[in-house]
């Protein structure tokens, strides 16, 4: 096996990616088009990568789109760089002799990086015992109850030692532009990033936010600090004028930030904030919908409860067991 930093400029890094059903195509597409788009950059195949599923079947993504693969998952598995891309349902599609080929093939990788669901697979092989990993920000403080042997933090994507693990899709695709900085320099990676019109690349200590503000940061800073105060504050939501207070604002200009800004009112958008979040916990774990109430500053569940039915037209059970029965519940539904 070649350490990846003291490889000769011409050769090329190896590349294993296991790839799981219900995965999503944008964290699939982040950690393949940076390292297709450095080939053409560079001249040259700088990475060469082979798909893999656990059963050399081809992988249904989220979207429904099949990935053809180029094998299984099994023993013998080496090479420079292994990733593992994982998404919904985990406990269907990486059983016991998943996680023991994980363990074993580790040991022949110099870099082994788990995407959005894959750093729980790193989490339970117990390959990253004690040390530092990050998750998608919806499921940080679960996966840190998981895993209490970890050090979790909300950062983009974290690197500890060989093993890397980022939060997202966009995070996958920043540590893809990582990796090809350190290979090939930040100037080919700046080249790759532009292939893609990506104009803000971010660091590893970068920390996820809950909501992408896109240009807002830049053309309106104080709109942009409101939001993340929301963000922080989604627990023990705070009055408009508290808010205000907060930022050295005047509540009239608050009102006025988020008028011009979003069409809308600070009070409405805390709220729909605060319901996006508990949609999430909704439809993709298996919260309590009492835990989830008071995690998204509701003070009961009768609370939540009337809220959520008003933003989504039907009740959060119901959409916890429609989507568990894979299928889209009825808004129309009073019930």
């Amino acid at each position: 096996m070649r350490m990846i930093a003291n490889r000769s400029p011409q050769s090329s890094i190896e590349v294993v990616v296991v790839v799981l059903p219900e995965s999503s195509i944008m964290s699939f597409a982040s950690v393949l088009d940076p390292m297709r788009a450095a080939n053409r950059v560079a001249g040259h195949e700088v990475f060469r990568w082979r798909l893999l599923s656990a059963d050399g079947q081809a992988v249904m993504l989220t979207c429904g789109v099949p990935i053809a693969v180029d094998g299984s998952f099994t023993l013998p598995v080496v090479g420079d760089l292994l990733l593992i891309i994982g998404g919904f349902n985990l406990h269907r599609h990486a059983g016991k002799r998943f996680l023991a080929t994980l363990q074993e093939c580790a040991r022949h990788f110099d870099i082994v990086a788990g995407v959005e669901s894959g750093c729980w697979l790193l989490g339970r092989s117990g390959l990253i015992n004690g040390r530092k990993a990050t998750a998608h920000w919806e499921e940080l403080e679960d996966f840190s109850q998981a895993f209490p042997e970890l050090e979790v933090i909300g950062d983009r994507f974290v690197i500890d030692g060989k093993y890397w693990t980022s939060g997202g899709a966009s995070p996958t695709f920043d540590m893809m532009l990582h990796l090809v900085a350190e290979r090939l320099g930040p100037a080919l990676a700046l080249d790759v990033a532009s292939i893609f019109v990506y104009d803000q690349m971010h660091g590893p200590t970068d920390v996820q936010p809950f909501v992408s503000l896109g240009r807002i940061e830049a053309r309106d800073p104080e709109l942009a600090a409101a939001i993340r105060l929301m963000e922080r504050t989604l627990e023990r939501p705070m009055t408009v004028a508290a808010l205000a207070r907060r930022l050295s604002v005047s509540q009239r200009k608050l009102e006025t930030l988020f008028a011009k800004g979003l069409s809308t009112s600070p009070g409405a958008y805390y709220l729909r904030l605060r319901l996006q979040v508990a949609h999430r916990l909704v439809r993709d774990t298996g919260i309590p919908m009492r835990d989830i109430a008071l995690r998204c500053g509701f003070d009961s569940l009768s609370a939540f409860s009337r809220a959520y039915r008003r933003e989504y037209r039907t009740s959060a059970l119901k959409m916890r067991s429609a989507r568990g029965a894979g299928v889209t519940p009825d808004a129309s539904d009073k019930g």
